[in-house]
């Protein structure tokens, strides 16, 4: 399947970035960028879209003051016989931000939208419009489907580096033309401090976009706020946001490193005032759901909840996971009824009657974390493990309990085409699970595959876990920790669906977009 970049594509993208001029990287470093503020309101910060169907989509802008949100939506950019849908008003109680849901949309088209903003006390004083552009799902299969995934932007102090062109990933990963790009967690790094620089292996100097709220761990709502409104700083990823609609999970970094509902934070740690990490998490919740276009959280779903299925024809469900919200506190993992798990029960119950009803030929598991890779939790000293493998090759024990739950419902029922992708560990992997190798057997075999980070420092090859059999067959990772952009290994992956064969390629790619591994998946098995 080819997907090259339409004229009226490149078109949009020409006006996005034209439209958020005013958004520049700054001359001095250490100053954050100054916005110029004419007498209308203004979207310096891009659009996005989000949780795209065959018939409906969600819009995103921010603006510099309060404002009126319109949409226009139309079959080409010329916008002849578009349609208006009128927005919510946009004030400091979300961040001036906001989100506009168009529904009864044409299934398998391309959608060109436009974002004004208007003067609440006079409509007809409008700022200069935004475009953007997404593709709705198709109802039949002919076309197939690609999109990718990867995660960690802006991690272990690795900002907006204007030597490097900033995040120059999305512009690789936008050469692609995806259908959606899949953001599997750490968006942001609320718990990493951005300075002006910092010393590189080589002698040289990494330099970084600074900001205030990025100059100290983030607890307040507004230093949320401000670590959202960072990475949009960067010329790539508006112009990215304004092409590739996208489908957003959380993990850690978005509130602290590690955390886990009920977590208290030691005393000994001085950099957080505010020691409850349920009072920072509902923080920073808050200010994700303010900052991305997604359809359980508010405004959308008052009840809010990131895990959600989001179907994409008859050729892909996603489901997306949240192994953050409802998970039991981070231990050594040894315990032999573990009922809450990395999920938890209402989750878990979910998943397995979603996966069930599920007729699309593929049924891809979003995880924020990997299953079979150890990732140990350090925090302050702890010996305890952050993901669901413990280290232990023997039977399931701990979050193992879970999966191993939900691996057996998927055999009994017959579920065919599923695939887990995930990111977390700052390197890129496949690993193919099967029972023969394994201490728990009752499953059929299955294929995960690991990406990230998009800019964040890069980490060696976690070790695996022999409870469900992995078998690492291709890994890229350095050899140090906290490897920095400027040196590479910064990944994302591909998943191309042929609408003829059903046939599933993963690719996992490095930075510039070169392909580093390749596997082709077949459809209508239980197992591959």
């Amino acid at each position: 399947m080819s997907h090259p970049p339409s004229p009226a594509r490149r078109s949009v993208l020409r006006g996005a970035l034209a439209a958020s001029a005013a958004v520049t990287l700054p001359t001095t470093l250490g100053a954050a960028p100054a916005f110029a503020r004419s007498g209308r309101p203004a979207a310096p910060w891009g659009v996005q879209a989000g949780d795209v169907t065959a018939h409906s989509g969600l819009v995103w802008v921010r603006s510099d003051r309060p404002a009126r949100m319109i949409v226009e939506t139309a079959a080409t950019e010329s916008f002849r016989q578009a349609r208006r849908w009128h927005g919510p008003l946009l004030g400091p109680g979300t961040d001036l931000t906001g989100t506009t849901r168009l529904h009864g949309l044409p299934a398998g088209e391309q959608i060109h939208y436009r974002v004004l903003l208007a003067d609440p006390d006079d409509p007809r004083r409008t700022g200069e419009p935004v475009t953007g552009t997404f593709r709705t799902t198709p109802a039949g299969r002919r076309r197939g489907v690609r999109f990718l995934w990867s995660s960690d932007l802006a991690g272990q102090g690795w900002g907006i580096n204007p030597d490097l062109g900033g995040y120059r990933i999305y512009d690789a990963m936008a050469r692609l033309d995806p259908d959606f790009f899949l953001c599997s967690g750490d968006s942001i790094y609320a718990d990493g401090p951005i300075s002006a620089t910092a010393a590189l292996p080589d002698g040289s100097t990494w330099r970084n976009v600074t900001t205030e709220e990025k100059s100290k761990v983030a607890e307040t709502l507004a230093e949320y706020r401000g670590n959202f409104r960072y990475n949009l700083l960067d010329d790539n990823l508006r112009r990215f946001n304004a092409q590739v609609p996208s489908i957003v999970q959380w993990d850690d970094h978005e509130v602290r490193n590690n955390w886990y509902p009920g977590e208290v934070i030691a005393d000994s740690v001085t950099a957080y005032r505010e020691k409850r990490l349920d009072v920072l998490a509902a923080r920073a919740r808050r200010a994700f759901s303010e900052y991305f276009p997604i359809s359980t959280l508010p405004p959308g779903d008052r009840n809010g909840r990131v895990y959600r299925v989001m179907r994409h024809g008859p050729l892909l469900d996603v489901f997306v996971l949240d192994m953050r919200t409802y998970r039991d506190a981070n231990s050594p993992g040894t315990q032999a009824s573990d009922p809450v798990g990395i999920l938890g029960a209402e989750q878990l119950a979910w998943l397995k009657r979603e996966l069930a009803r599920s007729r699309a030929v593929w049924k891809v598991i979003a995880a924020d974390m990997p299953l079979g890779l150890v990732v140990p939790d350090t925090t302050e000293g702890r010996p305890n493990f952050e993901a669901v493998a413990q280290g232990d090759p023997g039977r399931p024990l701990g979050r193992e309990l879970q999966i191993a739950e939900l691996l057996r419902f998927v055999k009994h029922r017959r579920i065919t085409g599923t695939v887990w992708l995930t990111a977390d560990v700052h390197h890129t992997s496949a690993q193919h699970y099967q029972p023969s190798r394994a201490a728990f057997t009752d499953f059929e075999p299955f294929w995960e595959f690991v990406s990230g980070p998009l800019n964040a420092g890069a980490f060696p090859a976690s070790a695996l876990d022999g409870t469900f059999g992995p078998e690492r067959v291709f890994v890229k990772a350095p050899t140090a920790s906290n490897v920095s952009p400027a040196q590479g290994y910064q990944f994302f992956g591909e998943v191309d669906i042929d609408g003829g064969s059903g046939e599933l390629t993963v690719r996992l790619r490095e930075q510039d977009g070169t392909v580093l591994f390749t596997r082709v998946l077949q459809p209508g098995r239980v197992g591959q």
